[in-house]
């Protein structure tokens, strides 16, 4: 089982995020949950979703052993990075998180610019899927490939498409890239 959480402030795309996680994980065939939690503000206020994916039925939506914590603030942080479990993947959007931020040593950390990313390629709302990429990239439990196509399956469903996002979804990839 993986076992992700997405974190941020809401207006981020964090819930999104975990909702293109778990369809991926449904259109491979797979059981999968998607818990989402957020502040009564919304955008502005924290948001988080709980994402479980599994061959297997999955008796609770809640991660209590997490595998990766994908965090677009210092606060995602802050709140979730204890249950994290050793070996695990933390993935921080560095335009956002303090740069002098220290961080556990049993977990393996990969910082994305993600906001500055998604800036710089036009795509404001792209933040998202610029960690998405880095997440595909840096977990072995996720097909670069396949994940690049479930980003576009996604919003194609929804009448959406974005070319840019694709662009975000390949940059996040080489930040990856280069740090694992």
């Amino acid at each position: 089982m993986v076992e992700i959480i997405c974190s941020g402030f809401g207006g981020q795309g964090v819930l999104v995020a975990g909702m293109i996680l778990a369809d991926a994980g449904m259109e491979e065939g797979k059981n999968v949950t998607w818990y989402p939690s957020y502040g009564s503000e919304m955008r502005g206020g924290t948001a988080n979703c709980n994402i479980k994916i599994d061959d297997h039925e999955i008796p609770s939506p809640y991660c209590h052993d997490v595998d990766i914590l994908y965090t677009l603030n210092d606060a995602a942080i802050d709140k979730f990075q204890g249950q994290l479990k050793p070996g695990g993947i933390l993935l921080v959007n560095s335009s956002l998180v303090r740069a002098d931020r220290t961080y556990r040593d049993d977990v393996k950390v990969v910082k994305v610019p993600a906001s500055d990313i998604a800036n710089e390629l036009g795509n404001t709302r792209g933040t998202n899927i610029v960690m998405l990429g880095a997440l595909a990239y840096a977990s072995p439990d996720f097909d670069v490939a396949y994940m690049r196509s479930a980003v576009d399956h996604f919003f194609a469903k929804k009448g959406k498409n974005n070319p840019k996002n694709a662009l975000c979804f390949d940059r996040g990839v080489e930040e990856a890239r280069q740090q694992v």
